[in-house]
């Protein structure tokens, strides 16, 4: 995938490597060359010095053929005006902002723009951390839908996964085991020690909770 960002912040700078790391070819761009120090020496992508919205920077850093954009330099406003132009005169498939202003990215996502909270993101985290311990809703933005973590108990060893999955409430996606992380089937068998990893409809959280006597 030929992915550019715009954004050689912390977060720029992890995200390139981790593509680069990946195979993905990475084209970086920042207003301030020393930024690109953040990438290291192994970094195998590109870097361009220039504004993320400028139309000759972008075509340079090959906004044409580019796969996805993704925008996540420290200003919402350099971030709405960059996506704008990959997304509405270049058409990169996919284009993807940060913005540090929760109100203004909800305007911004009714437009039709992919934008990303890190505030709302944090703070999400933080809640479910305080409040429900092991449910995390803030990965889902509409909020209807998250992620439970179940360390079974004894009631559960020998079950089947098809024996605890609910239609349209709760399904397990994936069991961390002692040998490591696998995604089961129907008839994967659980074992003590599993800790379940399930997609849960928000309104049955309290229902599945007491199911699994999950507390807190």
């Amino acid at each position: 995938m030929d992915t550019i960002i715009v954004g050689c912040g912390r977060v720029g700078a992890a995200l390139a490597f981790l593509l680069s790391e990946e195979g993905h070819n990475v084209t970086v761009i920042d207003k301030k060359a020393e930024a690109f120090r953040r990438l290291g020496k192994t970094f195998n992508g590109l870097t361009i010095h220039g504004n993320g919205f400028d139309m000759d920077t972008l075509i340079k850093a090959g906004v044409s053929t580019a796969d996805a954009f993704v925008v996540v330099t420290n200003g919402d406003n350099t971030n709405i005006m960059a996506s704008q132009v990959a997304k509405k005169i270049f058409k990169v498939p996919k284009v993807i902002a940060r913005s540090y202003d929760p109100k203004r990215a909800e305007i911004y996502k009714r437009l039709g723009l992919d934008i990303l909270s890190g505030t709302t993101l944090v703070a999400s985290m933080i809640r479910d951390k305080l409040i429900e311990k092991s449910f995390s809703s803030f990965f889902i933005e509409t909020k209807g839908m998250g992620i439970i973590e179940i360390l079974i108990n004894d009631d559960f060893v020998g079950k089947k996964v098809q024996q605890l999955n609910r239609d349209d409430e709760f399904i397990i996606a994936s069991i961390i085991k002692a040998k490591g992380t696998i995604i089961p089937s129907p008839s994967t068998v659980l074992e003590k020690g599993d800790m379940l990893i399930g997609i849960v409809r928000t309104e049955s959280v309290p229902k599945i909770k007491k199911y699994f006597q999950v507390e807190g």
